[in-house]
């Protein structure tokens, strides 16, 4: 990035667009405080933000069980185990590899454990990076009502990588384009594409 300076809305959704190797990735990083900038700084404003949803490994370490993760992360954020493990079990619908190591687990199970783990807490911002692409029909329909409720019931936003349209329609109030270490901000999604599909 190079001289990047934007403020995000905290009460709009952002759809974030670029090519590969603009940098998304990165950003998402920077922002869930994973990777630090070299000059200047992320003020959060004493929001929440989730980890960044779609990596595949959920913050997961691969030799626990699904389960065993779980409990680890529920002790992380000082939540109920029993409070959340019913909402994953059912939301990631993994049966009995949920008592299995995660490193057995496959791409798509890995994906249903990322998204069902994040959706399962409460956060002010979830970043989503591709993490809506993938998977059944069910689950993609599952994750977009899962989301839409959190939305609805604490008002909560996401910001979201995507090079599908749908997702950014269906998600993004505002939409920035990522190119050449800028990050172009557009009010309207059409004139965001328009400007992405010109890249």
């Amino acid at each position: 990035f190079s001289g990047l300076s934007v403020k995000l809305p905290h009460d709009q959704s952002l759809g974030i667009l670029g090519q590969n190797g603009a940098g998304k990735s990165t950003l998402m990083r920077l922002l869930a405080d994973l990777e630090h900038p070299d000059k200047g700084y992320i003020s959060r404003n004493g929001l929440s933000l989730s980890w960044p949803i779609g990596n595949g490994n959920a913050g997961a370490h691969p030799k626990l069980t699904g389960r065993e993760n779980i409990k680890f992360i529920c002790r992380l954020y000082n939540e109920s185990y029993k409070d959340r493990i019913k909402f994953i079990d059912e939301f990631a619908d993994l049966g009995v590899y949920l008592d299995i190591p995660f490193q057995k687990y496959s791409r798509g199970m890995k994906k249903r454990f990322s998204l069902a783990i994040n959706m399962a807490f409460d956060f002010d911002t979830y970043l989503i990076d591709e993490g809506f692409s993938g998977g059944d029909n069910k689950m993609q329909r599952t994750v977009r009502e899962t989301f839409a409720k959190k939305r609805e019931d604490t008002g909560c936003n996401m910001i979201v990588i995507s090079h599908n349209r749908t997702v950014i329609e269906d998600f993004a109030d505002i939409v920035g384009v990522l190119h050449e270490g800028k990050l172009k901000i557009c009010r309207d999604v059409q004139d965001a594409f328009e400007f992405y599909e010109s890249l």
